[in-house]
């Protein structure tokens, strides 16, 4: 591949950016950043690639462009670079919800422009460009979202991209992205921005500081909720129907573990906990997770 183009070099951004230079998966890489701080940043990291001012001058001379921006700027973003594109051009992006994402794409995409869907199963709480790692993605799951207007001979060559990057793929519809990913990692991080949310609550009404003895429980909680609130703000939304319908579910399932504890039904709630204690060793069979205690902190 001759050129590709990153908008938006913030963790994933900065990481790609890495990954493609070590690889020498194109030839030149243009970098678009349209915040001031991040760009100075990059700058001063020195990192690979060709910093550009304005996206008018980088998509011409692009093959790929990788939208790595929150969702809630595409359509700002398309908008300002429809007339420079061309039915040659693949795009695609690392959002983490599909429906909604691909429904403004659709209404605001010039026609016969292929724009194929991607979600990169990495990331961090961290945000910004000084924590890109360009092994972010190696041997960590990357979806690729098929529909009815893909554009199969650009979606090999997608495919080939993120092999090429580190990652395994997966090729699924929107609608069986977005329910998957309600339980496996929007709801997770929306109970762990209620429980840090709890805390501080449960602090103010004992007016005790609780969080100097944080449990690992609520540090690790913690750390999921220090991720960037723009980004989640943007998933929650776009995936909002899927979410609602997991937090109803999570709901009745936390009412059943009241009722448990409240009449002290040892049976049910043995067989409960003896259950989900399950679903850890499957994760670290299934390599989406090390087998050490603590996460292999020392």
């Amino acid at each position: 591949m001759k050129n590709i183009l990153i908008i938006g070099c913030g963790l994933l951004g900065s990481s790609l950016l890495k990954r493609i230079s070590k690889k020498k998966i194109a030839k030149k890489i243009f970098v678009f950043e349209k915040s001031k701080k991040n760009f100075s940043k990059i700058k001063k990291l020195k990192l690979p690639g060709i910093l550009v001012n304005r996206l008018e001058d980088a998509v011409p001379l692009s093959e790929m462009i990788i939208f790595c921006t929150p969702m809630s700027q595409y359509q700002k973003i398309i908008l300002r670079i429809n007339k420079f594109l061309t039915s040659k051009h693949i795009i695609t992006d690392v959002g983490s919800s599909k429906i909604r994402s691909l429904e403004v794409i659709d209404r605001n995409l010039k026609k016969n422009i292929s724009w194929i869907s991607s979600h990169p199963i990495a990331g961090s709480e961290v945000s910004g460009p000084e924590y890109g790692k360009q092994n972010l993605f190696e041997n960590k799951w990357c979806v690729l979202i098929k529909t009815k207007k893909t554009n199969n001979k650009h979606l090999k060559i997608l495919i080939d991209f993120w092999k090429k990057i580190g990652s395994r793929t997966v090729v699924m519809s929107p609608v069986k992205h977005d329910k998957i990913f309600s339980i496996t990692s929007h709801l997770p991080h929306l109970i762990a921005y209620n429980l840090v949310k709890s805390a501080q609550d449960f602090e103010k009404k004992q007016r005790n500081n609780l969080l100097k003895y944080s449990a690992g429980g609520l540090r690790d909680f913690s750390r999921i909720a220090a991720s960037n609130e723009i980004m989640w703000r943007d998933i929650l939304f776009d995936n909002k129907s899927n979410v609602i319908s997991a937090i109803n579910l999570f709901i009745r399932n936390l009412n059943n573990f009241k009722k448990d504890i409240n009449s002290k039904n040892h049976k049910s709630i043995l067989r409960k906990l003896r259950q989900t204690k399950k679903v850890r060793s499957k994760i670290i069979k299934l390599k989406q997770d090390i087998d050490k205690p603590d996460f292999g902190r020392n």
